[in-house]
This record gives structure tokens, sequence and C-alpha cells, in this order.
């Protein structure tokens, strides 16, 4: 199983991240694409630093949204949705280039990535923009108990899907994240204790479940999982994730 992080999501003189200091315990790297966070020189030097630790790049495209970091949906028509997808990976495949690296898979950011789970046409959208620029690039998506109907589009556009679990999220009873607001459980969307974050992913690693706000167990296929660095206590987890990841038989 493999570490992923959203990365490069710092703006102007605006910072956020600790990118430096969580980069060397990744193994792909979400890079903000300049809509909901980020810019040229922003993705450029991120870029650079997941190449100088040998971390797969894949782009991280949002809504256009910056002043509410790509987490509000926002109606687009279908051409203007796949238009949007498509400018964003072409300019961090752009800066790839100019450092000889490359972008590998593409994983949507915040509302965007919520709405395409939950809504088919969404999905279909961001299928169709990945395979009009290169079949060769994966789509990171949310693990769910039954992912056929995401599997079935994806092979219509011959894309490879990527499944990932959420270290510090809750999940609903149906294989959703708990939204961050407007939920009975919103309260509990985020875990904060390193401790039952730990035992979480061991329970995935050994049991291929996460458990549910209610306990039901959700069988998950993961191929890699979702950390966060934003501050010193994440990054101390994503260590000793990466440990657990790397010690598990």
């Amino acid at each position: 199983m493999k570490l992923n992080c959203d990365l490069g999501e710092s703006f102007g003189s605006w910072t956020k991240g600790l990118d430096s200091a969580v980069m060397p315990y990744l193994d792909m790297a979400n890079i903000a694409c300049g809509f909901h966070a980020s810019d040229p020189l922003t993705m450029a030097k991120t870029v650079q630093l997941a190449t100088q630790h040998n971390v797969t790049i894949g782009a991280h495209p949002g809504y256009q949204d910056l002043v509410g970091f790509g987490r509000r949906s926002i109606a687009y028509s279908q051409d203007e949705l796949i238009a949007l997808i498509q400018y964003q990976i072409g300019a961090l495949q752009a800066i790839c280039q100019s450092q000889d690296n490359k972008v590998h898979y593409v994983k949507p950011h915040g509302a965007l990535y919520n709405d395409m789970m939950k809504d088919m046409v969404i999905f279909t959208c961001v299928c169709q923009a990945i395979s009009a620029v290169d079949k060769q690039l994966s789509l990171v998506v949310q693990a769910v108990p039954d992912a056929s109907q995401l599997s079935a589009i994806a092979n219509q556009y011959n894309i490879t899907l990527l499944f990932e679990a959420f270290a510090d999220r809750n999940y609903l009873d149906n294989g959703l994240l708990v939204p961050r607001n407007g939920h009975a459980d919103s309260h509990q969307a985020v875990l904060e204790n390193e401790e039952q974050v730990i035992k979480r992913c061991q329970h995935l690693l050994t049991n291929k479940t996460l458990l549910s706000t209610s306990g039901k167990a959700l069988p998950l296929k993961v191929d890699t999982l979702c950390v966060h660095g934003d501050n010193p206590a994440a990054v101390a987890l994503v260590k000793k994730l990466k440990h657990l990841i790397t010690t598990q038989p």
C-alpha cells in the first residue's frame, strides 16, 4: 500500500503545509494545479521536491475556487468541467516536462472529488477529460465496498483506477466519507487522535476493512492511503504510518 498526500497548496506569500518535511516519507504527491490552490512557482518547486525524493507525481485538479480552497461545489456544464480538468493537468504536465519528469495519475481535489463519487455524470466527465489527455494516467478514487459502477465507466475510457482510503477520516455506512459540515456526524469527520488513526490503519492492513461511525465493517480494496502533512503532528503521524506499512508482513 502506498502513501499519497496533497501538496503544493501554498499560494504566493501564503504557505500551507510542511511539504519538505513530509515528502521523504511519501510514495505519491498530489500536486495542486492552481485552481483551488498553488501558483506556477509553487508547482515548479513542488515538482522539484518530488523529483528529488523519487516520489510519483499526480495532478490534483479542483474547482476554480481559490477563496473556498476548492471545498465548495460549483455547477459547470460537462464541456466546462472537462476543459477545466484538462487545463490543470496540462499545466502540471508542462512543468514536469521542464524538469524531465511527468504526471502519472490524477486525483481530483475537495468538492470535485466528493462530487464525482456521488454523481456519475461528473465521474464520467473526469474520466473523459483524462482519457483525452493521456490514457496512461490513472485516476485515484475513493475505495468503496462496491466499485463496480466506477470501474465500468472507467473501462469505457480505458482509465485505470487506483483506490484510496483516508487515514484520518471517518466513514458513513455507505462507504463514503463523513462530510466536514452539514451532517449529524460532521463533528467527527476528521480523526484527531494519533493512536486511533494508527489503530484504524493497522485494522485496514490486517483485515482489509474499515469501520464506519456506527461500527459497520466496510470491505475495501485499497491501493493507496491518503495522509496529510500540514502540521508537525501530521508529519510525525506520516512517519509512523510509513513504518507500519513497510513492516507489515
